[in-house]
């Protein structure tokens, strides 16, 4: 199998989301700010999760060599959220993401880890522009991509969705 790159920040691990991600996956999808930010991927059970791994996260990585990371506490090795950078229907380009699981949310740890994979976007992966879409209401995310300096470039809407979302977007 493919190596894939990892990375690494003060606080944190960042791997590319695996199989055995699922439970993390699992939980952080179904908190109730992913939900109601981001979607619900109807994930209903662990095996749901591993699924949705293979099927939307795996062939991304195995095709472009990066797609979502998990986030992992040096400290104590919890995992505590994802990051990562998507070839997302219906947006031209590159775009991040991060969820929190909401026990560790409030701590930078969405800044640190974002941080680190805008840096390998532009320095290891060659990719000279990064995208953001965030739900209107969602103003810490908006907040986020406002500190990581991404600048507003309008709205868009994605296909197979309902809500207008703001669209963000940082070059190297």
């Amino acid at each position: 199998m493919q190596q894939h790159k990892s990375f690494q920040s003060e606080r944190l691990i960042i791997r590319p989301t695996l199989e055995q991600d699922a439970e993390l996956i699992y939980q952080l999808m179904n908190s109730p700010k992913f939900i109601k930010y981001v979607g619900d991927r109807q994930l209903y059970s662990v095996e749901d999760a591993e699924k949705y791994i293979q099927d939307k996260m795996l062939p991304q990585l195995h095709s472009l060599g990066y797609s979502n990371y998990s986030l992992i506490n040096k400290k104590n090795c919890a995992k505590i959220g994802i990051c990562g950078l998507y070839d997302r229907e219906g947006l031209d380009g590159i775009d991040i993401g991060f969820g929190i699981l909401p026990e560790y949310e409030g701590l930078g740890y969405a800044f640190e880890s974002s941080s680190r994979i805008i840096k390998a976007g532009f320095e290891e992966l060659e990719i000279s522009e990064i995208k953001a879409i965030t739900n209107k209401e969602n103003i810490s995310s908006q907040c986020l991509l406002v500190k990581l300096g991404f600048n507003l470039k309008g709205t868009i809407m994605l296909a197979n969705e309902n809500d207008e979302l703001l669209l963000y977007k940082i070059e190297k």
